[in-house]
């Protein structure tokens, strides 16, 4: 059979690192019924049953039979406006400052087709969400690490930026509360990118994904809450980790009016919106009771208590996430962030995310799930301990 080449597009885009170790975690599965699976960030939770009954009853309307708007149902971006205003304080006009994705994911990827031409920079969290890289490396663009460090909270250092960088630089990703180290973020550090965006023309996109999960009564703060954030840039949230509404596939981009028009525009060309019946159920879940979301939240603090604390027990010196449903762990000394994942997964059949595959600046780190309920991570965590590799970690 011909076998047809594939566009230099696709030949740029980066090897997908977690391809690699699904396949390890399979062939171990094939001798073992007892793997643990901390690596994943797929909520194990289901949808709330009102946003699923509120589906059903969508999905006998006719009218959702037919294709949607391109740029989606307008009570969907005001329910979206709803939303900022009552959480945040934030005011939002649906009309230009809303777009509807098919999942953040869809949104972080296209942005860059949007926005950068070939040889274009963008300033990208490391470690961060790969998926950055795809929508990068598609439209022909040039990344510049900003190294997240313990030392300075794990957030990027702004000053280590050169005049050169800065010039040169489009576009800005920004992630908190964060995947993978669970840190999040403060007014200074956004109101620094906000002064770098608008002096150098660099357009700042946070990912809020994980926007509702703080822990220890803070409430994760919205980059549009700092004055000036919508003239520089949007933000991305998704309904998947706040309702547990992963396979639904829904979620939005709010912000800086010639952005969403770029996202719109782009889409007309991709799609024809989502399935009106998620997008009535999408809607309800925005506006309705917010009780789910708080319990919700109150389950991963309770995980990342017992995920916390089975560690110390062990002799794992690490610390308690401040947000998203991740926990950031060092490595024993004297293995890599890879070796230590290959050891934990044969020795002791637990899955973990090794941090070199967020980026280099990961190396030194894994990255564990709140996605398993309390007893399952407390038995991952005596299984690891039974393989006496923390006498000594690294500083």
């Amino acid at each position: 059979m011909k076998e047809f080449p594939q566009s230099e597009a696709l030949q740029r885009l980066p090897e997908q690192f977690f391809a690699k170790l699904v396949n390890k975690v399979m062939k171990v599965k094939e001798q073992h019924d007892d793997v643990i699976n901390l690596g994943q960030g797929n909520p194990d939770q289901p949808t709330p049953q009102p946003i699923v009954e509120q589906l059903k009853k969508a999905a006998d309307n006719p009218v959702n039979h037919k294709y949607p708007p391109f740029a989606g149902y307008p009570y969907l971006k005001e329910a979206v406006a709803d939303y900022y205003k009552r959480e945040y304080n934030v005011e939002i006009d649906p009309k230009t400052e809303v777009a509807v994705l098919a999942g953040a994911k869809t949104g972080l990827v296209e942005i860059s087709q949007c926005l950068l031409n070939a040889g274009d920079t963008v300033l990208v969290p490391d470690p961060g969400y790969p998926d950055y890289w795809s929508g990068i490396a598609l439209a022909g663009a040039n990344m510049h690490e900003m190294p997240l460090k313990q030392e300075n909270d794990f957030h990027p250092d702004f000053s280590e930026l050169n005049d050169n960088t800065l010039h040169n630089a489009k576009l800005m990703f920004l992630n908190y509360p964060n995947n993978p180290t669970g840190a999040v973020a403060t007014p200074t550090l956004f109101e620094e990118a906000i002064s770098l965006g608008d002096k150098h023309d660099i357009c700042i996109v946070h990912d809020f994904a994980y926007g509702a999960i703080g822990f220890d009564g803070k409430k994760p703060i919205s980059f549009l809450q700092l004055p000036g954030a919508k003239n520089v840039g949007v933000e991305m949230l998704t309904l998947s980790k706040t309702y547990n509404m992963a396979g639904w596939r829904v979620g939005f981009v709010v912000g800086n009016r010639s952005i969403i028009k770029a996202i719109e525009l782009i889409q007309d060309h991709y799609y024809c919106s989502i399935f009106g019946g998620i997008q009535e159920a999408a809607a309800f879940a925005l506006k309705s009771d917010q009780s789910s979301v708080t319990q919700l939240v109150k389950m991963y603090e309770s995980r990342r208590k017992a995920l916390v604390d089975a560690a110390h027990k062990i002799g794992w010196n690490v610390q308690a996430p401040k947000g998203s449903f991740f926990a950031w762990f060092p490595v024993p000394k004297g293995y890599t962030s890879e070796s230590f994942a290959e050891v934990v997964l044969e020795k002791a059949r637990v899955v973990v995310a090794p941090g070199v595959g967020f980026g280099k600046h990961g190396e030194g780190y894994v990255r564990i799930g709140l996605l398993s309920d309390e007893e399952v991570l407390q038995e991952a965590m005596e299984r690891i301990g039974k393989l006496q590799l923390f006498s000594q970690l690294v500083k």
